[in-house]
């Protein structure tokens, strides 16, 4: 067997390495600290081991990238954050390539290492079929990303991955017949240089999604940059399926705003896993991906209020002081009409003046349903996704919305610090996220999802120290979510959850680094508050009090109406959450979206026009009985003592 590789600490002068190593060893032993693995799980790599590491590799259908390390050497720990990254960064490749790691530190891979002639770590392997390839010295990751690029584009056709798209550049003769045809998807043409990987790092990218084509051609192609209009590399072309043609405009020339740009195409979406396409919504809204929509929100709260909490028939202990914070939160933060605000502000009232350990909540019910008729107090009893809408029923909607809820949230308690003065909470900046934790851990319906949310929080929501980076760590958590469940069951095809906010949205939030993509965090944060802003929440497509939707149309030319066909968002909704799917595998999203499910409320008894409940007259009577046997009691109480009291001092008169 062929092999070629890269060996980790052969530099190093032999004395000098059995020092280092014990050292490490030594260190490895006596710090706890560096007991744990280097990868887990959760990381986009697959760990291999001596019992699946050929049956894994060998007759693969893709190609394979393997990392053979050792967890006590020094090394190997200080660059797992790079190949980590760097499968990260290549996980919509993973039907051409994928990366693997195995730690020959453990006691059973010691014999499959030996195999595999490893000597040194890291060591890196390419394997596609039977054949397993070194892999230069240079570990960088951009260099070992085109080294990925060239090992696709270069192996033969015999074993070459099933799935990998076609990688050579398209002449001329190729391209113009198309210019101007008619077709069933789009078709992206990137011409650049002969050295740039632009162009086929794109077509990786978008190999799994389906409605575009992308190929590449060189800038030595005379007559087709002519053709075209094309002066400066690279750069892309778009044919629409109309026929229709133009080059494509980007802020940044970047392998990431190609790839981001075709895939927010309307029409591109990521392959289907099942059979079947999705069913198209039955009604068309208007929407703008730059906005955020109050019909959202309200419906993400009229779910929480009246169907999620609703399932627990009392609030006792950590759950009803978690309801009390929720409410408080809620109340002094939420930017929303003043009908719900009036409620939710009233509900506060309600909870603070009750010194009770345990409440019902059909009691709590009762007033979000507003059963005292109480004047500009109502919040809609209809789910209207807007923003949050999916391309079928039980995709996106509560999840999407409960997401969208916090992150406004987080910007108002950013912008507001005097919101939350004298609830106790105005000292703490991370009041929304533990706000948010405590309710995910005791009332979403999705335990898996919950798990999840909790790891992410014990483990970094104690670096939270101010309000704005309370605001970024949502963000970076919402996205970390989008990118576990990117292309699994739960992902809306037409909503694909990307790393959020996309180069559209915000260009100068996206920067890149050594051929990797970074954030410049301090404009992503900018980005948030104006995004999640009060100024930047639409009313339309909301409710009013009599159940009737506002259409009043979106005239901002970034607006689009909601089809199956059509949509394209980026906004990222995972989902933490969905109650449906909780015994599936990492299934972050509620699916009651669009279903207008929600607790059948119960009709009043009008009463001198108080509206009461028969409940509330039945107490009525109960209390009313009851004080008049009191006072019965006490009169005749009071008489025989009095009498008594006549006859011992025998005073008549009195």
């Amino acid at each position: 067997m062929a092999t070629l590789c890269v060996d980790g600490c052969p530099s190093l002068r032999k004395t000098g390495f059995l020092l280092f190593k014990t050292s490490i060893i030594f260190v490895f032993l006596f710090n706890p600290t560096l007991t744990t693995r280097l990868y887990s799980e959760e990381d986009p790599v697959v760990i291999l081991t001596s019992a699946t590491v050929k049956q894994t590799l060998v007759n693969s259908s893709t190609a394979w990238l393997v990392q053979f390390y050792s967890s006590w050497c020094g090394h190997c720990i200080q660059y797992s954050p790079t190949w980590k990254a760097l499968a990260g960064d290549v996980k919509d490749w993973e039907h051409a390539i994928r990366i693997g790691v195995l730690d020959c530190a453990q006691e059973n891979n010691f014999d499959i290492c030996k195999e595999f002639g490893i000597h040194f770590y890291p060591t890196f392997r390419v394997c596609a079929s039977q054949d397993f390839n070194h892999v230069g010295a240079d570990r960088e990751l951009q260099t070992v990303r085109q080294l990925m690029v060239n090992f696709l584009q270069n192996h033969t056709r015999q074993d070459w991955p099933v799935s990998c798209p076609p990688l050579e550049p398209y002449s001329s003769a190729d391209i113009l017949p198309l210019i101007g045809q008619k077709s069933n998807q789009y078709t992206a043409v990137i011409v650049e240089n002969e050295d740039s990987y632009v162009g086929r790092e794109v077509i990786l990218d978008l190999m799994m999604y389906q409605g575009l084509t992308v190929k590449r051609a060189l800038s030595s192609e005379r007559s087709l940059t002519e053709k075209l209009g094309i002066n400066s590399f690279p750069s892309a072309y778009l044919l629409h399926p109309n026929g229709t043609h133009a080059i494509l405009h980007v802020q940044k020339r970047l392998r990431f705003f190609f790839s981001s740009f075709l895939k927010l195409l309307l029409g591109v979406h990521r392959k289907l896993s099942t059979s079947g396409a999705p069913q198209e919504l039955p009604v068309s809204l208007i929407f703008s991906r730059s906005k955020v929509y109050m019909a959202d929100l309200e419906s993400g709260l009229h779910y929480l209020l009246r169907v999620e909490l609703a399932t627990h028939q009392t609030l006792e202990g950590e759950e009803l002081k978690t309801f009390k914070d929720f409410v408080t939160v809620v109340a002094k933060l939420f930017p929303g009409r003043q009908s719900v605000v009036k409620l939710l502000e009233t509900l506060l009232e309600w909870l603070v003046s009750l010194p009770l350990e345990k409440i019902p909540f059909d009691a709590i019910l009762d007033l979000v349903n507003n059963r005292m008729r109480i004047s500009g107090m109502f919040l809609s009893d209809q789910l209207q996704w807007v923003g949050c809408q999916g391309s079928r029923v039980g995709l996106r909607g509560y999840p999407c919305s409960l997401w969208t809820l916090f992150h406004v949230l987080t910007v108002q308690a950013a912008s507001r610090p005097d919101a939350l003065a004298n609830t106790g909470l105005e000292e703490n900046p991370k009041a929304v996220l533990q706000t948010m934790r405590k309710y995910i851990v005791n009332f979403f319906g999705c335990q898996e999802c919950g798990k999840h949310f909790e790891e992410m929080a014990v483990a970094s929501l104690p670096q939270v120290k101010s309000v704005d980076q309370a605001v970024l760590w949502l963000w970076r958590k919402h996205n970390q979510v989008n990118g576990r469940l990117a292309g699994t069951m739960s992902e809306d095809p037409h909503f694909p959850k990307t790393q959020w906010p996309s180069p559209d949205l915000c260009p100068i939030c996206h920067e890149e680094q050594d051929g990797i993509h970074v954030w410049n965090e301090d404009k992503v944060l900018m980005f948030l508050k104006q995004h999640y802003g009060a100024a930047n929440i639409s009313p339309k497509h909301m409710y009013s009090s009599w159940h009737e939707p506002n259409q009043e149309a979106v005239g901002s030319p970034d607006s689009m109406p909601i089809k199956a066909t059509q949509v394209k968002t980026v906004a990222p909704e995972s989902s933490l959450l969905h109650a449906n799917h909780a015994k599936q595998s990492d299934v972050e999203g509620a699916g009651q979206a669009g279903t207008g499910a929600h607790r059948e409320t119960r009709p009043g008894v009008s009463f001198l026009g108080l509206g009461f409940s028969s409940v509330d007259m039945s107490l009525c009577v109960v209390l009313y009985a009851f004080s008049c046997v009191f006072l019965m009691v006490m009169f005749f109480f009071f008489r025989v003592r009095s009498k008594r009291w006549k006859i011992r001092y025998n005073r008549p008169y009195v």
